[in-house]
């Protein structure tokens, strides 16, 4: 007798069919014994008493926005009945609505309020002052001209970030189905994404064939992300929502396989994947509510996206909109990094640890960019960074635009800090490297001090600038790269890792430094041929109080000569960075000279000025001074 379940085919999750149904063999076992190992080992999960004291802040949470709305109700003049029924809701979404959040990790939250308590004056100021009376609450952070309007705050030392929707609902009551599309009638675009996290969050699970499976591959997948510098969607790189989306085709395409064999498949797909095809969990959802969806087709806009990660949850939104070419080229190289660790996994030739070795960043590149961030104290510094963080993206973009995407970036997502400095600092470096194969003409130079300063403009632009919060854009070497970025100081501690590094990485790092060597001229040199400017500051100047602080000893200020040697190729990159004064004085001139934003440039060749220079380098030097520099407007 054939049985009924056998008649039924068996469900298919996603788009497409699956690309295998086999199971897992006693290899595929044991390995995958050895990675939940691992994982434990690593500190992935929390204890049990985290967990108590998450599910009890989220209790607190959920009572001060009732007493919250409540007493908006009572203020607003409705009857006593609509008092007693005010209510508002708190979702969990991110990685621990997925399951997947680790020790420390911060709780996303969504409160659902009625359709009278709005965002702006009685989210961002009423709640905001209740919270900041609280001695549960610090540091209290609210950003609400994000893309997605938030509180930040700790609420007894666990991380809350807090979003708000008001609903066309006058009460919530406590079952609301936010999978339901009515939740979104009559609410604009800011509300829309504010619900769609929780609303993602649903459609993922209910999307994958195996929850548990999902969970402990993306668990995986993160710290990966992580350790190799590819988990960042502020920077251009993918979030948390992504890589969850990222996980979950997988499992959709092998809806049989158990861990490690969906991480080594996750691999063997995206390094073989062709961008700009999207990646979705389901069909498009078409409702006629007039929110716009991701649609290439009607978009145009839609189009230039490098890398679509499309959400499951209506309006289907591209949620990798962030990723520029340098960091999908970045992500893909670390693709294929990690394919070829799961090769030789699976060949009993690697163990799971050396694919999550730390990415070697400030082994892979010759030249960098330095972004030094201070502020007169750390609570102006945590807003600061943030906004300045948020526009780093914009930096990557610009440089790409204005090189015609020759100079890669890399924009490494790490926060650093110099514990010397007596002001509030952070720092943010991203690698800069010719794009591979691209044939250099002599005397083409990448020319970026106009971007830097653009860039330093829009930041300078912040609408909640105070005095002492400042920026600083300067270009570093390799060897030049500061003490407190390597783990205890010691750069030697970073390097002794180098040679222990897995070999295709080491290929590949030589590659990228293949033909793009770079010779620092002696600092004298660099002092002679740079004009002086009194008025001018160091790139890197990081004190609170007016004392400056140079990170090199050249001299140059902000009128600083970098030239990057290739073989029988001069290619030089010049950066510059000012104070204010200096900076809109430069965009005068810049005006003036050249409407058009032409960079105009004066080549000056050196010769027979100092015999004992010229025997020094050897051949003759070619010095590229901008207008600005020479004072010739």
């Amino acid at each position: 007798m054939v049985t009924s379940e056998v008649l039924c085919p068996p469900r298919q999750h996603g788009v497409t069919k699956p690309l295998s149904l086999a199971g897992p063999s006693d290899a595929d076992l044991l390995r995958t014994n050895k990675l939940n190992k691992f994982l434990v080992d690593a500190g992935l999960y929390e204890s049990k008493e985290e967990t108590a004291k998450r599910e009890e802040v989220l209790g607190r949470i959920k009572q001060i926005v009732v007493d919250w709305v409540k007493q908006l109700t009572r203020l607003r003049g409705y009857t006593d009945q609509m008092v007693e029924d005010a209510n508002a809701v708190v979702y969990t979404f991110g990685s621990y609505r997925l399951g997947v959040h680790g020790p420390g990790a911060d709780i996303d939250t969504l409160c659902i309020g009625p359709s009278y308590v709005n965002r702006d004056q009685d989210f961002f100021f009423v709640l905001h002052d209740i919270l900041s009376g609280m001695e549960e609450v610090t540091e209290l952070q609210p950003i609400p001209d994000a893309h997605v309007p938030v509180m930040k705050f700790k609420f007894d030392g666990i991380s809350i970030d807090l979003l708000y929707a008001s609903i066309s609902l006058l009460v919530v009551p406590d079952n609301l189905d936010i999978s339901d599309v009515s939740v979104l009638y009559d609410v604009d675009e800011p509300t829309v994404r504010s619900l769609n996290g929780c609303r993602v969050a649903d459609q993922i699970l209910k999307h994958v064939p195996n929850v548990e499976h999902f969970r402990t591959t993306l668990r995986c997948l993160k710290f990966w992300a992580k350790q190799r510098g590819v988990y960042s969607n502020v920077t251009g790189f993918l979030g948390g929502v992504n890589w969850a989306l990222l996980v979950a085709r997988i499992c959709q395409f092998y809806p049989n396989a158990i861990p490690s064999m969906l991480v080594s498949r996750f691999f063997r797909v995206y390094t073989q994947w062709r961008w700009p095809n999207p990646v979705m969990l389901c069909a498009k959802e078409e409702e006629e509510l007039g929110f716009a969806v991701w649609d290439p087709r009607r978009n145009p806009k839609d189009r230039t996206h490098h890398m679509p990660i499309i959400t499951p949850a209506y309006p289907c939104m591209n949620s990798s909109y962030n990723v520029s070419t340098s960091t999908l080229r970045v992500m893909t190289e670390q693709f294929q990094f990690g394919n070829r660790i799961c090769e030789a996994i699976e060949l009993n030739k690697a163990q799971w640890p050396a694919l999550f070795e730390p990415y070697m960043f400030f082994e892979s590149y010759r030249n960098y960019l330095q972004v030094d961030i201070v502020a007169a104290n750390t609570d102006d510094l945590r807003s600061w960074k943030g906004w300045v963080e948020s526009r780093l993206r914009q930096l990557t973009l610009m440089i790409e635009r204005d090189t015609s995407g020759k100079l890669q970036c890399h924009p490494y997502p790490h926060e650093y800090s110099d514990p010397s400095k007596q002001c509030s600092h952070s720092a943010f470096f991203m690698g800069l490297q010719r794009k591979q194969g691209e044939v250099v003409l002599e005397g083409q130079q990448f020319d970026i001090r106009g971007t830097v300063d653009e860039f330093r403009h829009s930041v300078n632009m912040y609408a909640f600038w105070v005095p002492g919060m400042e920026i600083y854009v300067s270009h570093v070497r390799r060897r030049q790269i500061p003490l407190y970025v390597f783990p205890n100081g010691h750069k030697h501690a970073l390097l002794s890792k180098q040679s222990s590094q897995h070999p295709s990485e080491e290929v590949s790092r030589k590659r990228k430094d293949n033909g793009t060597r770079v010779e620092q001229n002696e600092r004298h040199k660099r002092k002679s041929l740079s004009p002086q400017n009194r008025d001018s500051v160091s790139p890197v100047i990081v004190h609170s109080h007016g004392i400056q602080e140079s990170k090199s000893e050249n001299g140059c200020g902000n009128s600083q000569v970098f030239e990057v040697v290739e073989p029988k190729v001069e290619v030089e990159m010049v950066l510059n960075s000012r104070t204010q004064a200096a900076d809109l004085e430069q965009r005068t001139v810049r005006s003036d000279v050249n409407g058009l934003k032409k960079k105009i440039k004066v080549h000056v060749l050196v010769e027979n000025r100092s015999q004992k220079l010229c025997k020094l380098v050897g051949r003759k030097l070619k010095v590229v001074l901008s207008v600005d520099c020479l004072g010739l407007a």
